[in-house]
């Protein structure tokens, strides 16, 4: 596929619908809500992390409803089954034989809310779907239909009753975002229109599961110079020879930074990643990798200032022509 001028301003177009759509419900969180929505056309899956009410599942809830596709919730609690996530097997009376009944993972958009709060065995029912965007059950293998999202939440506060994340299972989302504190300006429009009824009821789809087929599609066809991919691997490299990290960034991440890189360079209006494109995508994409050595932790050092100062340390390549 060749993107041509008309194809990007499409894709810009889209783009812009979208997160305006979302805009309507979640007020003052522009950032965030093109973050979640540039990591769906990357066709990867993001972690909401933050405190209760701000807007976590509401923001997952927003973006599937400005996609005509399908949804669905699954409410992890502790008592959750593998199941209950992927389907079962039952015993068909009338035909004599089992039946698969698919669970919600079979869906375009699924939200998995508290994911914390299940039991490890629970949250692996979900490894295979986010890596391979298929489910095994009963020895048979059966395909998820693009798009294919993971939206999950947690609350990093409470751990009482709570199960984290392994970092394998960390690594398969593309992207950890925080919603944050609305200003004071859009506390007080949300008490205007949010004082009756959620304005989530009035929410229309602007796109339908084709489009955004056809945007990750124009997304992954953005040129990436090999001085680009040679920025990346560096600075994944970095992360991995940094003191004072205990664990850094995996190939995993290096692939995630390059999509999500492309899709901001498209949603931009271009056919090429510039660095600027990589460095936008760092922290959303890195911050829940990196884990921090002991030492670093004791003398007050943050993942998101490793990852600056990274950033200032790896050379930034002149031109898309690579030199």
């Amino acid at each position: 596929m060749t993107l041509t001028a008309d194809d990007l301003q499409w894709f810009g177009k889209s783009f812009g619908a979208i997160v305006d759509n979302i805009e309507n419900v979640i007020q003052g969180k522009r950032r965030t809500i093109e973050l979640a929505t540039i990591c769906l056309l990357s066709e990867g899956h993001v972690l909401i992390e933050d405190v209760p009410g701000v807007g976590k599942t509401l923001l997952a809830r927003s973006l599937a409803r400005s996609i005509d596709c399908s949804f669905q919730r699954i409410q992890f609690t502790p008592d959750l089954l593998p199941s209950d996530v992927t389907g079962v097997s039952v015993w068909d009376r009338e035909s004599a034989h089992f039946v698969f009944r698919p669970g919600p993972v079979f869906a375009n958009v699924v939200l998995g809310d508290e994911i914390n709060r299940a039991s490890p065995k629970t949250q692996s029912a979900l490894l295979e779907a986010m890596e391979e965007k298929q489910v095994t059950v009963d020895a048979v293998t059966r395909p998820l239909g693009p798009p294919f999202m993971v939206v999950a939440t947690q609350n990093p506060i409470e751990h009482e009753g709570t199960y984290p994340l392994p970092e394998a299972q960390l690594d398969r989302f593309m992207m950890r975002l925080a919603m944050g504190y609305p200003g004071r300006e859009k506390e007080l429009e949300m008490l205007e229109t949010h004082a009756y009824r959620s304005t989530l009821d009035d929410l229309e789809a602007v796109v339908d599961a084709a489009d955004v087929n056809r945007m990750a599609e124009i997304a992954s066809e953005v040129f990436v110079a090999d001085a680009i991919k040679s920025y990346l691997v560096d600075l994944a490299e970095m992360t991995r020879n940094e003191p004072d990290l205990l664990l850094g960034a995996s190939p995993r991440a290096t692939l995630f930074m390059q999509r999500a890189a492309r899709t901001s360079a498209a949603t931009r209006g271009r056919d090429y990643v510039t660095p600027d494109d990589v460095k936008d995508m760092l922290h959303p994409v890195l911050n829940h990798r990196l884990i921090l050595q002991p030492e670093a932790q004791m003398r007050g050092e943050g993942v998101a200032g490793i990852i600056e100062s990274i950033s200032g340390r790896v050379g930034v390549p002149g031109a898309r022509t690579g030199v």
